[in-house]
């Protein structure tokens, strides 16, 4: 798992839009609201996501997860290496991560981005027939 391998699964989410804040952090948001975020440069954790209840509990446990800083109360996780968790289980508990943040957006939000085209992709625009 790499910074490219991360970004693919972030951006495969629906409206799922990236941003590079805090000088070297890549962040991964939908309408606005943080669900993940990686770093560019070495740092002490290259992962950090939103996790429930019962998930923040049983990931900081784990060798490699802590509490992440400065987000733990919010009970998010933080990975400090690369093989605390398999490529599969990070695709689900980074996947779980959107759900929460998605899941607590008002209702006309989430309707909306059911509907709209994501921002990271390519639309052709139809051709006006003649």
């Amino acid at each position: 798992m790499n910074a490219s391998w991360i970004r693919d699964l972030g951006l495969s989410f629906p409206a799922v839009t990236e941003h590079v804040i805090w000088g070297s952090d890549l962040t991964f948001k939908v309408a606005g609201k943080m669900f993940a975020r990686s770093v560019l440069e070495p740092a002490p954790v290259w992962l950090s996501f939103k996790a429930s209840s019962d998930n923040f509990y049983e990931l900081t446990e784990r060798p490699g997860i802590i509490p992440a800083p400065y987000l733990a109360r919010a009970q998010w996780v933080a990975l400090e290496t690369k093989d605390a968790l398999s490529s599969a289980e990070l695709a689900a508990f980074v996947r779980d991560s959107y759900d929460i943040i998605v899941a607590k957006l008002p209702k006309r939000t989430r309707d909306s981005l059911l509907k709209s085209p994501r921002p990271n992709s390519r639309h052709s625009k139809p051709r006006n027939r003649r």
